[in-house]
């Protein structure tokens, strides 16, 4: 995201936030100052107070939520680790119900899953100021600006095996399938199966007609194995930012026609939360300018691939990024 879009989206939520809290809640710092200051340098400004910080249950979500914590932590705050729940409905479910007051959760998630829309909208911006608009006057709940991270789906395959079968794009998968049908094998998590923006919508979108017995449900961690070794599969749903793309040979390929949208990472939470204690935004501001697709790649191969504590990965990076 350019600075200029990154100020909109911040001019965004800050608006949002405002109109909740026009009455006042306590909250507003006509300082400026940044949020940093506890530990060694005295108390935090969020001393005394408690959150629970939820994630989904795939490295990407789990390290970001550890980075909230971390930063929670920092500013004095007593935090309940409740990342690594099951799927999207879970955690949308618990952050509702209040069992977690944050998660991290994604633009293209919110748009189509949650709020139920079919087509993604032209741009990342515009796609994240509709989540953010209608999710709060819907629902109350309220996406702080989004990192520059897009974590959207993808198909991947075996470099060798894509310039076998010479496919680039899924335009290209869809050739395939018209030609030789048999080639085209699926890997894909149970979630992706049955979503607007997974696969229903896909083979929908690029007329791919699969052969009974060619698409296959796994678990995410194993589709990229069995992605490389090419024999229950050619192709394995992927995201984007993992960190199994590049140490297992894999490529890419090409969404052509656009069909996947836009998945930038925001945190999420009641509105309240953000109007009592408008510190937690500030947390958010200061991390994004540290998030970009290459670092999210790297966290995410030492916790994908090396299989290191998530916790453990990103507190080692937050040091070295100047955040702890």
């Amino acid at each position: 995201m350019t600075t200029s879009r990154r100020h909109r989206a911040a001019a965004l939520a800050a608006a949002l936030l405002l109109a909740l809290a026009a009455a006042g809640c306590g909250g507003d710092d006509e300082s400026g100052a940044s949020p940093s200051g506890g530990g060694a340098d005295g108390p935090g400004v969020l001393e005394g107070a408690s959150f629970t910080v939820g994630s989904k249950d795939f490295g990407e979500n789990i390290a970001l939520g550890q980075m909230m914590i971390l930063l929670l932590e920092r500013e004095g705050a007593t935090v309940e680790d409740k990342t690594n729940i099951k799927g999207t409905v879970n955690t949308r479910t618990a952050l509702v119900s209040g069992e977690i007051d944050m998660y991290w959760e994604y633009t293209g998630t919110g748009w189509v899953t949650i709020l139920q829309h079919t087509e993604p909208l032209d741009s990342p911006e515009e796609q994240y100021e509709a989540v953010a608009r209608e999710d709060l006057e819907r629902n109350g709940i309220q996406w702080s600006p989004p990192a520059e991270v897009d974590n959207t789906y993808a198909f991947a395959t075996l470099r060798e095996t894509a310039e076998e079968l010479d496919v680039a794009t899924l335009s290209d998968v869809a050739e395939l399938a018209r030609t030789d049908p048999d080639e085209v094998t699926f890997c894909i998590e149970s979630e992706f199966s049955t979503r607007d923006d997974g696969m229903p919508g896909l083979l929908a979108a690029y007329g791919i007609e699969v052969p009974e017995g060619n698409v296959h449900v796994l678990d995410g961690g194993v589709i990229y194995t069995e992605t490389r070794k090419g024999e229950l599969c050619n192709f394995g749903e992927v995201f984007n930012t993992s960190g199994h793309i590049e140490p297992l040979g894999l490529v890419v390929l090409e969404d052509d026609l656009g069909f996947f949208p836009t998945y930038q990472p925001a945190l999420t939470a009641r509105a309240e939360l953000y109007a009592e204690h408008p510190e937690v935004l500030d947390l958010v501001e200061e991390l994004l300018p540290h998030l970009d697709v290459a670092e999210m790649r790297a966290i995410n191969e030492r916790i994908e691939v090396d299989g290191e504590d998530p916790r453990t990965v990103v507190e080692e990076w937050m040091t070295e990024e100047g955040l702890l």
